[in-house]
């Protein structure tokens, strides 16, 4: 059996075991050693299953070709997010602040745990890598005032307290920030595609369009579209007993509640991280940056409006706005983002500058 055979096989085997029997396992989650074991079983699936979803995609991806094909893997992981993130909203126990501090884990990360480590293994490895400046910009364009509107502005409303919205600021906001996030994706996709490759890769690629090109193989898609849907779904059926495990653990071990979206973020992100490792260890800065800027681009523009959603339906409080330091964090990253992604060239020192900011994350996730 290969190996994508044998993961579907474990995916779908966890899926039908806890239909059956999860309702007795979850009840005994008193036991630690119970619970750790279920904790790491359901993570480790549903981070096996990621990397599932990853590969197909990619296999779509250089079916179809860029940038469609990186905003296809993009936008499969952000659906994972999406949904566990509602998982647990959804759990036993609401957590408002859920939302807020999965898309903040995912902007720490990428923003400076990926690029910073990126950046600094390109930069001992190529000295210094080159990129596509116009979409490096039109990325950092939208992610600004998106993440200015989700995480920072809530703080400063008057209408409620607390970082929360108003019904009427909730869906005004979701409705603007869907509306840029696809204005942005027309122009990566359409007249504008050219921003998201490295301009030496141009002629090449306009020299590969005039050749005469065979129709994609539709049966290849189609089943690489299948899988990619099988490996989804057994994520999305998991992501229950996942959320109660997880809900529970933080609250007995009395963990700080952000610990949660960190968890969240790892298991979206982690296969998608190691993406942009690769292409960076391979020279094609281009591409781990339209992966990494493109995940938290996509991360902001989908994950509000479904968590304003959800708050919205359920009837439960959603805190988006930041707590002082972590504003404080977004703001320096945003800037040092820009700075970074403003020059025709990386080194090392832009990666050890992210990696440092990403470690302050991390301390003050265990002692804010």
């Amino acid at each position: 059996m290969s190996g994508a055979g044998l993961r579907l096989v474990v995916a779908w085997g966890s899926v039908a075991a806890f239909a059956v029997f999860g309702s007795g396992w979850l009840a005994s989650l008193d036991s630690p050693l119970w619970a750790a074991f279920l904790f790491v079983w359901l993570f480790s699936v549903i981070l096996w299953a990621a990397f599932g979803v990853v590969h197909e995609a990619e296999e779509l991806a250089h079916m179809l070709g860029e940038p469609l094909g990186t905003l296809i893997l993009t936008l499969s992981i952000v659906i994972i997010e999406v949904v566990l993130v509602s998982a647990v909203m959804l759990s036993a126990k609401a957590v408002p602040t859920l939302g807020r501090d999965t898309m903040f884990a995912v902007l720490m990360i990428v923003l400076n745990g990926i690029v910073g480590l990126g950046l600094l293994i390109g930069g001992l490895r190529h000295h210094q890598q080159s990129y596509n400046l116009q979409g490096a910009s039109a990325f950092m364009s939208v992610i600004i005032p998106l993440t200015t509107i989700a995480l920072i502005i809530p703080n400063f409303t008057t209408s409620t307290s607390g970082g929360t919205l108003t019904t009427l600021q909730a869906v005004s906001f979701s409705i603007f920030t869907v509306a840029l996030y696809v204005i942005f994706i027309l122009i990566q996709t359409g007249r504008h595609s050219s921003f998201f490759i490295y301009e030496k890769e141009t002629a090449a690629i306009i020299a590969a369009e005039e050749q005469p090109r065979g129709p994609v193989d539709r049966r290849a898609l189609a089943i690489h579209l299948v899988l990619l849907i099988a490996n989804i779904l057994p994520i999305v059926l998991l992501s229950k007993s996942l959320a109660a495990i997880l809900d529970h653990g933080i609250e007995v071990l009395g963990a700080p509640t952000a610990l949660g979206g960190v968890l969240i973020a790892a298991i979206v992100f982690t296969p998608e991280g190691i993406s942009a490792l690769k292409a960076i260890v391979g020279n094609e800065l281009q591409r781990a940056i339209n992966l990494c800027l493109g995940a938290a681009t996509s991360t902001v523009g989908l994950t509000v409006p479904a968590v304003l959603a959800v708050g919205l339906i359920s009837g439960q409080p959603v805190v988006l706005g930041l707590a002082p330091a972590e504003m404080a964090l977004l703001v320096v990253t945003l800037i040092l983002s820009t700075l970074t992604f403003s020059g025709l060239r990386t080194t090392v020192l832009e990666g050890a500058v992210h990696l440092v900011i990403f470690f302050v994350y991390v301390v003050l996730i265990f002692s804010p």
